[in-house]
């Protein structure tokens, strides 16, 4: 995701109702999909992964209609990478489930040409990821690359991430996938709601969104949720040493700069949960910032 320069987030929200406000009754003109929303749920973790099982639990006793196509195997860091093969293996392990042997953006291809083929979902869903996905994370994210491809396609998407900079314990991590599943379920409803025309979003703008991890085991609720900006800052920096074999041994460490103001590190950092527009094109500038803190006025975790 692209960092673009827009109006301070106080700015727009003049115009706009508050997060922690009451959305008007106006912002409801049309009605949203009638029954229940067909989903095509993804992710960059793999198809077993435990973020994507709970997800896909919580999301069908919400009563939805809940497909999973993801990949194989763990795809951690792919991007919006898409295989250029002439054959892609694909496997239909369980009903409701098909694991690809490629990225997201594979998974999330193959899934509307061949598993939604007779109509397109309402909503393509990637995650929930296991680890944040901000500031320069969501460039490179292979959750976030899923949901840009089905905005390619012209599917609404919202991307699903737990955690922050501040990596928890593994066990934190998964406690907080449940208020973060809670979270995008009422993030759905309000979508629902809220949509123009039948659809969900508007069109070409799709949702990053990260849920902190609060309190010490993990369970807490967020403090609240705010619409964010891609924080500038690089996050994580590698450093290669020669091993005078042809080898180069890489590490990896986090690198820390100051939040940017309305981005979505410090959001995250305050135990809010951040909501980013995404864009296909690598465009999203503040008239899709206003539209999505329209839609979500008066969200709480």
């Amino acid at each position: 995701m692209r960092r673009t320069r827009v109006l301070p987030l106080a700015a727009l929200l003049l115009c706009t109702p508050a997060l922690t406000g009451t959305a008007p009754a106006s912002a409801a003109a049309d009605p949203g999909p009638a029954g229940p929303l067909r989903i095509l749920l993804t992710n960059d973790d793999g198809y077993n992964a435990p973020g994507i099982r709970m997800l896909f639990q919580r999301l069908t006793a919400a009563g939805h209609d809940v497909t999973i196509v993801a990949p194989l195997t763990n795809q951690s860091g792919a991007g919006t990478k898409l295989m250029s093969g002439s054959t892609l293996k694909v496997e239909h392990p369980e009903p409701r489930v098909w694991a690809v042997d490629g990225t997201p953006g594979d998974s999330v291809s193959f899934g509307l040409a061949a598993v939604f083929a007779d109509r397109a979902p309402d909503l393509v869903v990637s995650g929930a990821n296991f680890g944040p996905n901000v500031a320069a994370l969501a460039t490179h994210s292979g959750t976030v690359g899923g949901a840009i491809a089905a905005l390619e396609r012209g599917v609404p998407a919202i991307a699903v991430s737990t955690g922050e900079l501040a990596v928890p314990v593994p066990e934190q991590i998964l406690n907080a996938m449940r208020p973060t599943n809670d979270f995008t379920v009422k993030l759905i409803e309000r979508l629902r709601a809220q949509a123009r025309n039948g659809r969900l979003l508007p069109e070409g703008v799709g949702l990053n969104v990260n849920h902190p991890v609060v309190g010490a085991d993990g369970k807490g609720t967020a403090r609240g949720a705010s619409v964010t900006t891609q924080d500038p800052q690089p996050g994580l920096t590698a450093e290669y040493t020669d091993s005078g074999d042809g080898t180069w041994k890489v590490g990896v460490s986090l690198v820390r700069a100051p939040d940017q103001k309305g981005g979505d590190v410090e959001a995250v950092s305050a135990d809010k949960v951040s909501v980013a527009p995404i864009s296909p094109d690598w465009n999203t500038g503040a008239a899709d910032f206003a539209k999505v803190a329209a839609l979500l006025g008066g969200l709480r975790p």
